[in-house]
Parts: structure tokens; sequence; C-alpha cells
């Protein structure tokens, strides 16, 4: 694996897959006001994802699903349930979406993906610990291809 730790903004890297830290699809999308990754998704490559995603019911804790990209430019888009339901962020969510998120790419072939902070933002937590957390959970795997954390900066 080729680890990067990079700012910016996670729409606009060149990879295969982004992950959406999403929530853990119980309340509908569309009831959901959009902020974080969710947000700049949604205005950005359109509702299509959500309505996939949507329909795919309940997750547990640190699950990963794929849908299409909508509008953006990426093969896929990895939706983790990276909080609680309380919308809070935890170590055990953010280690188990990291790894729940490199099986599907392993599962699907991708060469590359990106991260946002699982569990930083909405999820409450400290960018810095989130970090640790994801690198952590991405030594343990053996997967050949890049892996990029992007902490966003505008």
């Amino acid at each position: 694996m080729r680890l990067e730790i990079t700012e910016g903004d996670l729409l606009d890297q060149d990879v295969d897959v982004i992950v959406n830290a999403w929530n853990r699809n119980v309340i509908p999308w569309w009831l959901l006001l959009p902020q974080g990754v969710s947000g700049a998704i949604k205005k950005r490559g359109g509702l299509q994802p959500f309505r996939e995603i949507g329909r795919t019911g309940p997750m547990a804790l640190g699950e990963a699903r794929l849908t299409t990209a909508g509008r953006l430019p990426f093969r896929g888009i990895i939706h983790v349930a990276g909080i609680n339901l309380l919308w809070q962020g935890s170590q055990y969510a953010t280690k188990e979406s990291v790894q729940n998120a490199i099986k599907l790419v392993q599962t699907h072939r991708f060469k590359s993906i990106a991260f946002p902070l699982i569990g930083a933002g909405s999820g409450g937590r400290k960018k810095e610990v989130v970090q640790q957390w994801m690198q952590e959970a991405l030594s343990s795997l053996d997967y050949d291809g890049d892996v990029r954390i992007v902490i966003w900066r505008r």
C-alpha cells in the first residue's frame, strides 16, 4: 500500500473511488441537511448516489457499501457508517469503516481510494486522533494500491 496524507478537497482527488463518511442509513437521506463530505457530494455529484444508498437499508456501525458516483468523475463512492446513532465518531467505527472500505476496493479491483477523516467533522472527534486511528487501521491491511487520507482544506 502506498499511503499519502494530504490537505485539500476530497472531491478533487485523482483516484478511482472516494469514501463518504455516512450515517447508519436509518434516517432517510432526503431528511438530512447536507453537510461535510455528503453535502459536497450532493452539490457537485447530484442525488443519484444517495438514492442508491438509501435503497440498501440500515447499515451496521463501520459497514461499507458501494454506489455509483453520480456526476463526479470517480468509478464509485464507498459510503461508510462512520458515526453512531448519536452522531458521534469512535475508534471502533473509524477502524471498521476503513477496513471494510478497503475490502470493497479489493473486491472491485480499484487501484486507488481517497478517504476523508472518518469520525471528525460531524462525528466530533479531533482530526489528529482520527488520522491516527485511520493510519493504525490501514497499517494492518494488505492492499496493493494507492490510499490517500484527505484533510479538508479550502
